[in-house]
Parts: C-alpha cells; structure tokens; sequence
C-alpha cells in the first residue's frame, strides 16, 4: 500500500521533480565557466523546461531576466530591455484588433458567409469550414479562429450522424435544433461535454457501413479546421508568433552589423508565404478528401444530407441577425491596417513610410505604427451609432432617451481577452537570442555544425525543416523559433550562405505541426471534441508535414529566393568577421557563394520537373 501512494506522490510533485532536473542536468555547463557555457546552461535548461512544461511556457521565457544577470552573462538591463521592441508592438497591435472583431462578432459573420457561399456537398463544405478558419488565422489567433469555427463544425457532426441514423430507422432528416452549439455561448467544456454524441457506439450491423462512412467525414472535417488554422498563421507576420520571432532577430542581427533592418516587411512576407500557404491549403484539402471523403469526393452526394448541412449554416447565419455598425467600423479600421502594412514599404517601389523621413533620410515609421494607431482608434471608435445630439433617440412615449457613447473596446475588455502572456513569451525568445548571439554560443554552434557543409543547400534546407516540424510536434513553436533563430543565423554566414535562407524556411516549418493534439492550440481543441484519435490525426498529419516541407523547399528556392534576394549575400556581411570567425573558416571574399549555390538548387528543381 506504501508503495502505490510513493509513487503517486511523485507524481503530484512531478513539476518540482522536473524544474530541479531542468537545473541539475545541465550542470557541466556552468563547471567549464566560459561565457558561451554559461549561457547554454540557460539555453538547455529553458529548452527543459519548454519541452516538458512543467512550469508554464510564459512562466520560463521570464527565466532569462534573472538567471542571466546571475551568471554574469548580460546586464539586467540588456536582459529586460529585450522583452518589448518594435515587433512586440506589432504583434499587439494585431492582438487588440483581433480582440475587436470578435467583440462585434465580425469574424463569425465572415466564416459564416463564405461556408454558405461555398455550398454544402462533403467535399464544398470542406472547403467551406477550411477558407474562413485560414483566412481569419492570418489575422488573429489561430486559437481564436479555431474556437470561433468550433459551433459550425459541432452542428455539422451531430446532424450528419442523426441523418444517418434516421435514414436507417425510416425517419426524418429534420435538420434538429441543438442549443449547445450556440455562436455566442460556445466553450471548450462545452464540446468535451458532447463527445458522446459525436463519437457514438453503433450495434446494427446493417447501418454500420454508413455510419462509419459518416462518422470518417467528421473527421476529416475536423481535422480540415485544425490544419487550416495552422497554415493560414504562416501568411502573415502577426498570423503566428515564429513569424515576429524571425522579425525581430534578423533584424537585430541586421542592426548589429551596421544595416538598418533585415529587411522584412509586411509586404514582402505576404507575397512570399500568401502563395505558400494557398498551396498548402489547396493540398491539405485534395489529402483530407482522399484520405476521409475518398470515392465520395468525386460525387455530388444525398441531397438529405446536403440540405441538412444548408439548413445548419443557414440558421447559425441567421443568428447573427443584420450586419451591425459595430462591424462595419471594425471591417473598416481593419481594411486600412492591412492597406497601411502592406503599402508601407513596398520593394523597389517605396511607400507611405517614405512621407516619415528623420535627418538621415530614413523612414521612422514601421508595421508596429500602423498596428498601434489603428488599435488605439478602436477604444474611441463607436461600436454603436451614439446616442447623442442629432442622433439622440426617443422612446415610445416621446421622451429622450439618456445620451450614450459606446465604444468598440475598452480596456476591460482587453485585459481580459488579449494574449499578454504571448508578449512575454516572444521577449523570452528574444532575450534569449540576444544572450546567445552576445556571448557568442550561437557562433560556436554554427561553427560545429559546419560538418553539413558538403549537403547542397536545398538539401541541408530540407533536412533542418525536416527536424524542425518534427520538433515542433512536442514543444511550443514559438519556443523553438526562438532557440533556433540565432543558430540559424550563424550558421547560414559559416556556410556562405545568405542568413535569411536558412532563417525563413526554419521558421515557417515551426509551424508546420499537424501530427499530434500537444503541438497547437487548433490541433488540441479539435482533438477534444472527441471526434478523432491520435492515430487519425498522426497518420494523416505525417503525409501532410511531408508535403509542406516539399512545397516550402521548392517556394523559399523560387519566388522566396527572388523577393529577398537569397541569391547574393548582403555586403555588410562579405568581409565581416562573422563570417570568418570559425577556427579554419575562409572569408567570403565576393558575393558569389550564395549565388552559386542558389542557382545549383534552382538547376535541380528545374531538372527534376517533367
């Protein structure tokens, strides 16, 4: 009896047991007592900890503020200046009008439209619960964009099997009315709590091949909303926290080597991932018909079930009543955001950030000031048409009413409902590369990993994204985005290679996870519906990573390579002692490596297509 409560003890203090294991396994690090040491002790065991969050994820990125400064690897002040930069506001920005949208509703009137427009055969209403949940993930949470689809795809589950049921019982296929599914009352508890309605035992031998057939469709529905939230993230810089990851260390790295930024913009990210990530939709679509849908895909289907789908989208439409003036002032505000991210830069062309010019004729505005008004303007902006004035209503009786002004949002609102812990997550990561790249650790793992010199670089390319959407299955992405940036940096200029190729493709294929429930947010809210299993969600993920790491590998040596200019390394890195401070390393004495070895990848990729 003493033996079960032993272990059942260390099972309740496992937390504790992994933070000291977290600190004691690394050890050696801090006996060696270089800084490069010091500094990967706190690189490894923050990785620990990251990897079996024991503690929160938030809670280790603060890590560095302390741990840092006591080992005498940087100043406090470095270490906390770190935390918030210009891409942390950036990211904000998009938070607080991804909070707008959904206080007006705005999303849901979006995802629901264009799941009608798209019809209601198996394979259309596919497509029609994967385009909303991508298109909204670009621009909030993909937690948020796979919440928001969750009622829809919950209604489409358990009306499918009830027409299956009431086909083989000789009933109606009455579209039922189901209040749990409620747009404005959804929860995760909620969707735990119907598992049993969407993942029912059958006993009728007879009926079981169709039921079976329906119940493979809701999950190849479900499994449709988790993996378009998490491609539609790579779209933009804000879609996904690895995307500022890449921001904001490229450019330091930049700024430390005398350029202003890495070059990064808005625009040029979407024209880059956009196609990128239309692809790998359009893909993950043809696969989950093939692997869920199969022959189906291919007919026009029972009208039963394809009216039973019309009624369900029609009625969580009509829910949302007529468009709001709320909505319409978010719709508005969010339009000229992506207008002014988009067209503030544009390459080769300029834009409205041209008009902001200091003493040294270069532009003081950038994505995170656009990002910033425009949230601002949503806590005076009115949600309603205000009651004031000219437009003071009366009541019945003839009596005026009380003058009011709404706003869009206040900060109550966006206390509560703003994901401030995913700010200080990203400060971790950058504090964290900043120390690496400081102290040099960084370097010194670029130099090691010089033995993959002999790959060419689609290859080396291809295998690092291979591991990375691996690792990614298991630990935060943005964790991962933040431990490799600084390596991949380095380890890009020891090779001769442009440091943004390495970089970008890294980066996206932290996103990349479709395998297991632990690696996203989507993957783990779909997974608790109960309508998969983790053998469906890993089988089927496992093809899905294979091809977008194919799909990645060809975009960054294409289209990605003429947009940021991969074929010629920047002159601010040819004779810089980064990329010669490797113990037999040869500097670059022209910008022809780079070339070179892009224009090899492009001979092979073109050789090898039909």
């Amino acid at each position: 009896m003493a033996c079960p409560i032993f272990f059942r003890s260390l099972w309740a203090l496992r937390s504790i047991i992994l933070i000291v294991i977290a600190f004691l396994l690394p050890i050696s690090f801090l006996l060696d007592g270089t800084l490069e040491a010091r500094c990967a002790y706190v690189m490894v065991s923050m990785a620990i900890l990251w990897l079996t969050e024991a503690i929160p994820i938030t809670v280790t990125a603060m890590i560095p503020m302390f741990l840092l400064p006591m080992l005498t690897v940087q100043p406090g002040k470095v270490v906390c200046g770190n935390y918030f930069n210009d891409t942390s506001m950036l990211f904000l920005g998009g938070l607080i009008v991804g909070v707008a949208m959904e206080e007006v509703n705005l999303h849901r009137r979006i995802a629901m439209g264009i799941t009608m427009l798209l019809g209601s055969s198996p394979n259309t209403m596919m497509l029609g619960l994967m385009l909303p949940t991508w298109f909204l993930s670009m621009w909030i949470s993909n937690t948020a964009a796979t919440s928001m689809m969750l009622p829809i795809l919950v209604a489409v589950s358990e009306q499918t099997l009830q027409v299956e049921k009431d086909s083989e019982a000789g009933g109606t296929t009455e579209p039922k009315s189901n209040g749990s599914t409620d747009v404005q009352d959804i929860h995760l508890k909620e969707v735990e709590n119907s598992k049993s309605k969407l993942d029912p035992q059958f006993d009728d031998a007879k009926s079981g091949s169709r039921l079976q057939d329906s119940i493979r469709l809701n999950k190849g529905f479900t499994l449709s909303v988790a993996y378009a939230a998490n491609i539609g993230g790579i779209t933009t810089l804000t879609g996904t926290p690895p995307n500022l990851v890449l921001q904001g260390q490229a450019d330091q790295r930049y700024q430390d080597a005398g350029a202003p930024d890495s070059g990064i913009t808005y625009a040029n990210w979407m024209g880059f991932a956009f196609p990128l990530s239309l692809i790998m939709v359009v893909l993950a679509w043809c696969w989950l018909q093939l692997v869920f849908i199969r022959c189906g895909c291919c007919k026009t289907g029972d009208k039963a079930k394809q009216n039973m789908m019309k009624a369900i989208v029609r009625r969580e439409y009509h829910k949302l009543g007529h468009i709001k003036f709320g909505e319409i002032m978010v719709l508005i505000s969010f339009t000229v955001l992506a207008l002014l991210w988009l067209f503030r830069d544009l390459p080769d062309v300029g834009g409205w950030g041209d008009g902001f010019i200091d003493t040294k004729g270069k532009s003081t505005v950038r994505d995170s000031t656009a990002s910033i008004l425009v949230a601002s303007l949503l806590f005076v902006l009115p949600k309603q048409v205000p009651n004031v004035l000219c437009w003071n209503k009366r009541t019945e009786s003839g009596v005026l009413e009380i003058p009011k002004y709404t706003p869009i949002l206040t900060w109550k609102v966006a206390e509560k409902k703003v994901a401030w812990g995913v700010l200080v997550l990203l400060g971790g990561g950058f504090a964290l590369a900043d120390a690496c790249t400081k102290s040099g650790l960084s370097r010194l793992v670029g130099c090691e990993l010089r033995i993959l010199k002999d790959l060419d670089p689609w290859v080396l390319n291809m295998v690092l994204c291979f591991i990375v959407a691996g690792a990614t299955e298991i630990t935060s992405n943005t964790a991962t985005a933040s431990l490799l940036m600084p390596i991949m940096f380095e380890l890009s200029l020891t090779m001769g290679l442009h440091p943004l190729y390495l970089m970008i493709s890294t980066c996206i294929a932290c996103s990349f996870a479709f395998m297991l429930p632990v690696a996203t947010p989507p993957n783990a809210i779909v997974f608790s519906t109960g309508t998969v299993r983790i053998p469906d969600m890993a089988t089927t993920g496992l093809v899905l990573n294979i091809i977008a790491v194919g799909v990645l590998t060809l975009a960054i040596n294409t289209w990605g390579s003429a947009i940021f200019k991969l074929d010629t390394l920047p002159a601010i890195f040819v004779n810089s002692t980064l990329a010669s401070s490797c113990p037999g390393a040869v500097i670059v004495p022209e910008a022809t490596s780079t070339a070179a070895s892009i224009n090899t990848t492009l001979s092979v990729l073109t050789s090898s297509t039909p």
